[in-house]
């Protein structure tokens, strides 16, 4: 068999599976594209999954045991994000998201959490976020080892500075790069190698 990984730039709104499931409702099916729309290539699937209401990097793959080490959560690996929130945090939110938070009971693991100096450069979103000209926003990078159901937004929501716009960057040392929303391409050959390596 012939391993394929690629690189995918889900965009906004968009499942992050193949199909809409058994029974979508007409609404479903005019509002929501999946992967088969971006994507014409046969027998891969993801490699864990984005919200429809976020961004960014997914690896799609038909190697198993790539598939498997990057969904099970035995197997940690960091994800990077790049997350716009309402406010600037100040340095205690900061300091407890990098601690963890508990969310519904459960203590996230120590993160990565940095405030970003400057607005990173993407693509503008399709709705663009609501503006609200007396609340400021800011953007965070966040690398975490974990990736449980909408964690990001529930972390932020946490501290107080609900998640506004949320884009995957990374996955392990796969990088979006240059890719475009909706934009696919092959992994290279040292990605592939450190894809074999996890």
């Amino acid at each position: 068999m012939v391993y394929q990984y690629i690189l995918f730039y889900k965009p906004y709104y968009v499942l992050s599976q193949f199909s809409q499931g058994s029974t979508p409702s007409a609404t479903a099916i005019a509002l929501r594209t999946t992967l088969k729309d971006f994507v014409p290539v046969a027998d891969i699937y993801p490699a864990g999954r984005l919200d429809c209401d976020s961004e960014g990097l997914m690896l799609l793959t038909n190697h198993g045991r790539v598939q498997h080490r990057l969904s099970d959560p035995r197997f940690a690996h960091p994800r990077t994000y790049w997350v716009q929130v309402e406010r600037v945090p100040p340095a205690a939110a900061l300091a407890q998201l990098r601690q963890g938070v508990t969310i519904k009971g459960y203590l996230t693991r120590p993160c990565q959490v940095e405030l970003l100096n400057t607005t990173p450069l993407l693509p503008p979103r399709d709705p663009p976020i609501r503006s609200r000209q007396s609340i400021p926003t800011a953007w965070l990078e966040m690398t975490l080892q974990e990736g449980k159901n909408r964690q990001v937004r529930r972390m932020t929501a946490a501290v107080g500075h609900p998640t506004l716009r949320l884009v995957r960057v990374a996955i392990a040392h796969l990088k979006l790069g240059t890719l475009e929303p909706g934009q696919w391409r092959s992994a290279t050959a040292d990605e592939r190698r450190g894809l074999l390596q996890l």
